[in-house]
Parts: structure tokens; sequence; C-alpha cells
């Protein structure tokens, strides 16, 4: 198929780094095993090919022969409509994809979302008091609930969130007093009469411009941020601190949560992730690298040093090794739509809360069990301390993480049946269905299996996101992002 190309793409020397498209709903497009029950909810995974299909309806590819490190996707959110997709990456640039409005030729092209506006958000830095080099890699992304034509989002790399407005321009002035058609400056003593400056339609331009920046409150690197239910605060958070803030003030922070002991060889836990409760502006959680969740209320206490709730599961002594304490790490943290549940990831398994029970959680999901045993490996490689990131559908009935070889989990809530799916550049042929893989784990491999000593540890899907209200998904590999959609009856 001939791609589509969207647009520069720079990289950080300059060079171009053009992104492709393959486009089609119908032809040319992919098939991602899934049987929808419901039109407007996920509520049964399958395996049966004939039955259960899933159209992948988009893959956004750089050209292999363009990536560096700094095309690396580092954070994928959709906004709350799903009509906006952003994209952060390790070179500080955020992409951001709009969807295309259906047609009435068109109707299949709906799901389709192209290129709308990429800009540089941050750049690299270096701290001359601590020598430290501060990168321009953009660790999160946060929409903001759109309240007119134009988009607010939160970006932050290590140390500094940035608020962006994104605005769309298709008129401008023209008949100015002091300034000619060009711009520059008239001589006041050749201004012989007065006009009134009038708009004229051009080609649309998408502008970004920084409208506020968060700096200088964190000493540690910043690794998670989440907009307050309120719309007025939200808040960031880095390995001991948490900070509240105000989007109307950029010079002043309030700390929320502050760990750090007095003395630092004391330390035995950082945090991890943090998010505020998606309806009550006052509650919050955050997950530490012992594998817990504190839940805290803002209306107790100015300094939430005293949680409200503490969600911890005993660790069963038969599965101790030395191990444990690193992969019960919990690397990403979220409240269910809902706001009853909280949802963690650790790395091999994600567990879903419930607020009412703190003692154990009610659901346990085996992301790659069968990685267990290749732990001490992992660990030589670095890979034990990736962070997995793990998100709900729009209804909370299933949730999706990811894992290696390209592979991503989907876990459906009410059947308890679960499939394994690749994002793979290798397997995108047209019209091709996106098979169930199975990992086997030793003794005889059947055809469509592959060996847990084949796995590629160097392809992970770190970050994906959902479709606030449709199945549509979002998933990140390496410097690829793919766009999946159910199939269209």
């Amino acid at each position: 198929m001939e791609r589509e190309r969207l647009g520069p793409w720079c990289s950080p020397t300059g060079s171009p780094a053009p992104l492709s498209c393959e486009t089609g709903c119908g032809e040319g497009s992919w098939i991602l095993v899934y049987r929808l029950l419901v039109p407007t909810q996920v509520s049964l995974l399958s395996m049966e090919e004939d039955i259960d299909t899933r159209k992948i309806n988009n893959s956004f590819l750089r050209d292999h022969s363009y990536a560096t490190e700094a095309d690396i996707i580092s954070t994928v959110e959709f906004n709350h409509t799903g009509e906006l997709l952003a994209t952060g990456d390790k070179g500080g640039r955020v992409v951001i994809f709009q969807r295309e409005q259906e047609s009435k030729n068109q109707v299949h092209r709906r799901g389709e979302y192209n290129v709308y506006s990429t800009f540089q958000s941050h750049e690299p830095e270096f701290d001359y008091l601590k020598s430290l080099e501060i990168e321009e890699k953009i660790n999160k992304i946060r929409w903001l609930p759109q309240q007119n034509a134009a988009y607010f989002l939160l970006s932050t790399n290590d140390k500094t969130v940035k608020l962006w407005k994104v605005s769309e321009r298709d008129k401008r002035p023209e008949g100015y007093n002091l300034k000619d058609e060009e711009g520059r400056l008239r001589d006041p003593a050749t201004i012989t009469t007065l006009r009134v400056p009038v708009l004229r339609p051009m080609d649309l331009m998408v502008e970004a411009t920084p409208r506020r920046v968060f700096a200088n409150a964190h000493t540690y690197h910043i690794n998670s941020i989440s907009v307050n239910s309120d719309y007025e605060t939200y808040m960031s958070a880095d390995d001991l601190r948490i900070n509240l803030w105000n989007f109307e003030i950029t010079n002043q922070s309030f700390n929320i949560v502050d760990i750090k002991p007095a003395n630092m060889e004391e330390l035995t836990e950082v945090i991890t992730a943090a998010e505020f409760h998606p309806h009550h502006c006052n509650t919050f959680v955050y997950s530490s690298s012992k594998g817990t969740i504190r839940l805290c209320d803002m209306r107790a206490s100015a300094l939430c040093d005293r949680h409200t709730k503490f969600f911890e599961e005993p660790e069963d002594p038969s599965n101790r090794s030395f191990f444990s304490e690193i992969i019960s790490s919990i690397s990403d943290v979220k409240f269910s739509h809902s706001g009853r549940y909280i949802m963690t990831r650790d790395y091999l398994t994600v567990k879903v809360w419930d607020l009412n029970m703190e003692n154990r959680p009610i659901e346990t999901y085996q992301v790659h069990d069968y990685l267990r045993s290749k732990l001490c490996s992992l660990y030589e490689n670095d890979c034990i301390f990736d962070k997995f990131e793990c998100v709900w559908n729009g209804s909370d009935s299933v949730i999706m993480t990811g894992s290696y070889n390209n592979f991503f989990r989907m876990f459906d809530r009410n059947t308890k049946r679960d499939v394994t799916l690749e994002a793979s550049r290798e397997n995108s042929k047209p019209r091709a269905i996106l098979k169930p893989r199975k990992v086997c784990v030793g003794g005889k491999r059947r055809k469509d299996e592959i060996s847990v000593d084949s796995l590629d540890f160097s392809k992970k899907i770190l970050h994906t996101a959902w479709h606030p209200s449709e199945n549509i998904i979002a998933v990140a590999a390496t410097n690829n992002l793919y766009i999946f959609q159910d199939k269209v009856n």
C-alpha cells in the first residue's frame, strides 16, 4: 500500500523524520480478534477469528530509516472527547492527531486520525548548580476539558510542567495603519488617512502557544501529573514529594505529600505514580515502590502525611525471592471512570482494588507470568525496571496493559477472559487478521505459539490509551504508534 506523507517531523539534528500513515478502514485495513456484544461497550474477548474480529483502523509508523532515540514515544493520551490524541516523545516533541469527521461518501473513514499539530514542548537543559542534565523527554501529557474553541493540555519533563494552548486560525487581519502589508512599521509622516483593519480568509493554521510554565518546584524527577476535577488545580509528583498547583499561579505551589526522611540513608520507598479522584476534588491516591497505595483526603490536613486508606496485599511466603521487592513496585495507578476502583500495574500483574477493601485486591490478572523464571536475566539487562502503564476502557469493564515482544494484553473483568495481541509492523499486511498470540513456556511448541526464549525484550509496549467512550485504542511501540478500532459492521 502506498503510504501518505503527513508532513515534516524533524529530529533534533534537523534531519527530516517524516511520519507516514496506512489509511483505510476497508481495503488495506487490519483485523483484530475481538467481539463486541453491546454497540457502545466491550463485554467479551474471544479467540474465534471467524466470529470475533476487530479492525485496526490506522497504523502511524515513522520511517525506520529516520528513527532515532529522540523518536521513541514516551506518553500517549486521548482528550476527554476522544477527538484528539496526543503523543510525546523523548525528543521533547508533542504530536496531536485529530479524528476525521464522518462523511456521507466515506462513512468508514470516521475513525481515522491524522496529524493535527506538532510542536516542541521541552528543550534539553543543564542545571549548573548540580551539574545535572535535564532531559527534554515528555514524561506525561494530560488534557484539560475543552471550554471554548481552543484546546489546553499539560506536558511535563523531569522538572518543568507547561500548559499549552492549541488553537485554530483561519482568518488574518489586513489593512493596518501603522504597518505595511509585509508587517514593517510605516513612517507616521506618510500616514494621511485612517482605515479600519479587516479580517481576510486564510489557510487553516493550528498554533500551539505556551500559556503557563510551572518550574523550579521539584528536586527530583516528575513521574506524574493529574488534573483535578475542579479544573482549577492539578498536582505533580516526583520521587518523594507531591505538589498542588493552581493553573493561574506559576510561582507558587503547595506541598501536599512529603515522604523524604530527615536522613536519606533511611529512605526505603519512593513515590511512583499519583492521580486525582475523577469526581471528588479532595481525594487522590499515590503508589510506592513497595507495592502499596495510599488514599489521601486533603480535607483532613493541608499536608497529607497521614493517609486515609492504605492498600497493600500480604506477600505469599512461597513466592518470596531476591526479586520480590523489585517486581512488587507499582509503575502505574489509575482510578476507574466511576471512581469506585483503583487499578495498579506492577511488573508481572495488574490488580484491581475496591476503595472499600484495603487488605487485598478484588481482581489480579497475570500479564506475563511466564517471565518469572527469567527474572535473573531481566535484572541483568535492566528490563526488570521497565515501567508499564495500564488503562481502563470507557465502561471500566476491560483493562489493557503492555508486555514485551510488542505484545499487549486485554482482560475482560466480566467474563475473566483475556487475549494477547501484537502491535507489529512485520504483520501489517492489508486485510490480515491480527491473531491472538500465545507464549509457550516449555515442552512442545505449537505452530502458532512463540517460545518464551525467543521473546524480544527490546520491543515493549509501555504506553497505551483507550478512547473515553468508544472502542478505539492507541498503542505505542517504541517509535511506532498504532491505532486500533472495532470493526464496523
